[in-house]
């Protein structure tokens, strides 16, 4: 299933149809985009997980009394010292439409990691354009349950891991690493030269993703809501896979779908050869 030269053409339909993972300590690099300022987190699993994760460098933490009440009866450590606050005042930051369930706090974003420190074995994610942060971090949250080594993503066209992605990611960004590139094409050739399988999903794909054989380290290419892999992504891929769903409606958002092909590749993974 290596790529050939040149690459090959295939369908135009995007994995997702229409519709529009704590992982060890990892050196790390300082991402080279523009987001070196502090990101908000909120939510109780959000911020409970950064605040277990020594790798963040926390500005502040808000709280309300009952948020700080729950956190010293889950015995938490804080790594900086809390302000109590009202509800309203954590709304004010983290928005008034919000689920901070009395936690807020503001951190240095994450260090990305070498592709080469995770692409070791495993599983890993490369995302194409995921913009979508709802999306973004319902897939990260996939990952973590899966024990996903990394998700690729790039440095556009990539939501920041703030707000609602963290919200949605419910702890999963202190989990899995995010590998931040510049070009996801050389970052995909990169992996093939650390030997790793290239898998791409799409709903016109060849062949049913539990068909296939699968071998680690592997990465699963996802595309963008609503477009797909792009040519350049697609080219680079080893096989193009699609999920054979037995009902009347056959593509899924793109984080169940995610999700789904998550749980098949980990399956065929782990299943005795």
């Amino acid at each position: 299933m290596r790529r050939r030269s040149g690459g090959r053409q295939f369908g135009d339909k995007p994995f997702g149809g229409d519709h529009s993972g704590k992982a060890g300590l990892l050196p790390r690099r300082s991402g080279p985009r523009d987001r070196d300022g502090a990101v908000v987190l909120y939510g109780w699993h959000t911020v409970k997980a950064a605040l277990e994760n020594p790798q963040r460098r926390f500005h502040r933490l808000l709280a309300t009394e009952n948020a700080l009440r729950r956190l010293n009866e889950d015995k938490v450590t804080f790594p900086i010292a809390p302000t109590v606050v009202c509800p309203e005042d954590i709304a004010a930051i983290a928005g008034p439409n919000a689920v901070h369930q009395g936690l807020c706090a503001e951190a240095d974003p994450l260090a990305s990691p070498e592709l080469e420190d995770v692409a070791t074995g495993g599983i890993m994610l490369a995302l194409d354009q995921i913009t979508d942060p709802h999306n973004f971090g319902a897939i990260l949250r996939a990952a973590a349950a899966f024990a996903v080594r990394a998700v690729v993503t790039t440095e556009r066209h990539s939501p920041e891991a703030t707000g609602v992605l963290a919200k949605a990611a419910s702890g999963a960004l202190e989990y899995v690493p995010i590998v931040t590139v510049v070009n996801l094409a050389r970052a995909l050739d990169e992996l093939h030269d650390l030997n790793a399988l290239l898998v791409g999903l799409d709903s016109g794909g060849d062949a049913d993703l539990a068909a296939i054989p699968l071998s680690a380290p592997l990465a699963l290419v996802i595309g963008a809501e609503g477009k797909g892999l792009r040519h350049l992504t697609r080219v680079r891929c080893d096989a193009i896979a699609r999920l054979a769903l037995p009902g009347r409606i056959t593509s899924l958002n793109v984080s169940n779908a995610t999700a789904l092909a998550l749980y098949i590749a980990s399956a065929k993974l782990a299943a005795p050869r």
